[in-house]
């Protein structure tokens, strides 16, 4: 399991994310080995582990000191990391896509109500974990998997829509993409026992960066290749999906052009027009603008908090996503 690189200020961490790998993988055993190597499927396909690494980082805000995460924070980390991947079952149906961290999906090995049922039961032992915390956790992570719903339901309705605006985008990126983040930030503080107000200050810095995370996201796929993205770039448009630097290049002097080419299935070449069309214009420059807005908020919700490994290593995290962002 490959180290966060950003959160490496926090020098415990790669031993905590070593053994929230292994309850990770124990955690979607199933009495059918089957239904085990397919819950198994992207756990072991790799990934960041950005959420239960800010679960961690969140837990051990006040610790001078650098000393393993108990197992409740561990078990909070896999929770919201389970909620994560079984989002991603379901969004590579919804995408119908081929391929996710440059390995074949769920659905396309296995097809659709496979990886469905598959992901239903990754939110199933997620909520069981949760459960086993306390209902205080219990139901915030069921209002999360409502709000990761909510938020995909708003981007499904605006599908394929130029006309899509950037409050909708936005409210669509909080429930799908900050609520979790927030979350995970949120199970942390509980879990580790800190104090409300600092819980609540977590909390915040968890939404405020899940918002930047997401933009920055979506400027990666219309700027960085294949290999960067470990899916084909540009895919958003691909599937109608109109996110901020798309939206802020319709507003362009090249927004005509670009809204011709917009409104319905894209093959590669008016994909690739499209986007020589948004990178042509200023867009991305000012969706990163707003993607450093939301961190510099992040930032902001952190400054109150006692310096610690653990807060030292979240300010790295933001920085860096800007640097991925701006490099």
């Amino acid at each position: 399991m490959p180290l966060l690189s950003h959160l490496s200020a926090l020098p415990t961490l790669e031993n905590d994310l070593a053994l929230l790998e292994t309850k990770l993988e124990n955690s979607v055993v199933a009495k059918d080995p089957y239904l085990t190597e397919i819950a198994k499927h992207l756990i072991t396909a790799g990934g960041k582990r950005v959420r239960p690494g800010f679960t961690i980082a969140s837990s051990a805000i006040e610790q001078q000191d650098t000393i393993p995460v108990a197992v409740d924070v561990l078990m909070g980390g896999v929770a919201v990391e389970l909620v994560h991947l079984g989002s991603l079952y379901h969004d590579d149906v919804m995408d119908e896509a081929e391929i996710r961290r440059n390995t074949p999906s769920v659905n396309a090995v296995w097809g659709n109500h496979t990886a469905i049922l598959a992901g239903d039961f990754l939110l199933a032992r997620a909520s069981e974990i949760a459960a086993s915390l306390g209902t205080e956790i219990a139901g915030l992570l069921a209002r999360t998997i409502g709000e990761l719903c909510e938020g995909q339901i708003l981007e499904l309705q605006s599908t394929f829509k130029p006309s899509r605006t950037e409050e909708s985008y936005e409210q669509s990126i909080a429930g799908k993409t900050a609520s979790l983040l927030s979350t995970a930030c949120r199970i942390g503080g509980l879990t580790g026992g800190l104090e409300r107000d600092t819980v609540d200050q977590l909390t915040d810095f968890g939404h405020s960066y899940g918002m930047a995370f997401q933009i920055v996201d979506d400027i990666l796929d219309v700027v960085a290749t294949e290999d960067q993205l470990g899916k084909p770039t540009g895919n958003d448009l691909i599937e109608g999906v109109y996110t901020l630097p798309v939206l802020l290049a319709l507003e362009s002097d090249l927004g005509s052009q670009l809204h011709d080419l917009l409104g319905k299935e894209l093959d590669t070449k008016s994909r690739d027009r499209a986007l020589g069309l948004i990178r042509s214009t200023d867009a991305v420059e000012k969706a990163f603008d707003r993607a450093q807005y939301w961190a510099l908020k992040a930032k902001a919700s952190l400054e109150s908090l006692p310096p610690s490994p653990a807060t030292n290593a979240l300010f790295a995290a933001t920085n860096h996503l800007l640097e991925q962002a701006h490099n």
